[in-house]
């Protein structure tokens, strides 16, 4: 008899998402299994105890998912839990932090795709504002950002203090190189938007980041994307189907909460899959669900003509 599918999910927090649990089963693990307070201290023993108790064939129908709410310590419980395989026992691991990386990756890849296609052109050298760029989302955002090529300023309501102090976090982190932006008042905002191509707004559910008329006054600004699906928008004027709407007069393209919503589902159930169908092990993170999320965009052209 073949062994079902066994989905371990390990979270440093008191549950994991249900949201999460949901995709898992979704996309076709039998038994699927949360664990609460699994950290960076514990996750190499518990991440043992899941390869060698089914053997060398058992590993095969085994799979680890990473949630939690820190981008970093999610990060490095997927390096340790990599490390902690010991093959032939070796099982896949995907990480996504409430939901941040696939979020994030689903955000830029549909930026990329709008950029592309209005204007023939790409990240590589614009000039990026994250506003909410301290939380995860918008940090993983920023990340990949950078790693495209943009100039990313990470924007903080609490002060360009508190902006600078977490671009350097990131910076360090991941290596890449971002830089810090004032977002507690309006005229701080402004002043950055003057000079920005492209808006990401991944600010807390239900805070708006961005008004009508700020976008109005952004003379540059090609795209606004907003991650915010609850009301009020995140960026006033950007519905949350918007997929490349015109805004501001014509001049930006706008991109709403469940337009990027819909590829970071796609994104997160064929990272699953992917782990139920590969004969060998995959190491999921922020930057496997980028490659996933231009995957699914890829594809739209094809889907549009059929």
């Amino acid at each position: 008899m073949e062994r079902p599918f066994i989905l371990h999910m390990f979270t440093p927090t008191r549950q994991m998402s249900p949201f999460d649990v949901n995709m898992a089963v979704d996309a076709g693990y039998q038994i699927v299994v949360p664990y609460a307070d699994v950290g960076v201290d514990n996750i190499a023993a518990f991440t043992q105890d899941a390869i060698f108790s089914r053997g060398p064939k058992g590993v095969a129908h085994t799979g680890i998912f990473i949630g939690g709410r820190d981008v970093v310590v999610a990060a490095d419980m997927l390096r340790i839990a990599r490390k902690a395989m010991v093959p032939p026992f070796e099982v896949s691991v995907f990480a996504d932090p409430s939901g941040s990386y696939t979020t994030a990756a689903a955000l830029v890849a549909s930026v990329e795709s709008h950029l592309l296609r209005a204007r023939d052109t790409d990240l590589s050298g614009k000039r990026v504002l994250v506003l909410g760029g301290t939380g995860p989302v918008g940090v993983i955002a920023a990340v990949l950002a950078a790693q495209a090529g943009a100039l990313v300023s990470i924007a903080s309501s609490r002060g360009l203090e508190a902006a600078e102090s977490a671009s350097s976090r990131i910076n360090e982190r991941f290596s890449v190189q971002t830089a810090g932006a004032d977002a507690r008042s309006g005229a701080a905002v402004a002043s950055t938007l003057a000079e920005t191509d492209v808006v990401f707004a991944a600010a807390a559910a239900g805070v708006q980041v961005l008004s009508a008329s700020q976008l109005q006054s952004a003379p540059h600004l090609l795209i606004a994307a907003d991650v915010n699906a609850v009301p009020p928008a995140g960026i006033e004027g950007v519905g949350v189907m918007d997929d490349g709407k015109s805004i501001a007069n014509g001049k930006t393209l706008g991109i709403g909460a469940l337009a990027i919503g819909n590829v970071k589902y796609q994104v997160q159930r064929r990272l699953f899959e992917q782990m139920l169908a590969t004969k060998k092990p995959l190491y999921l993170g922020f930057e496997e669900a980028l490659a996933m999320a231009r995957e699914v965009l890829a594809e739209r052209p094809a889907q549009a003509a059929a």
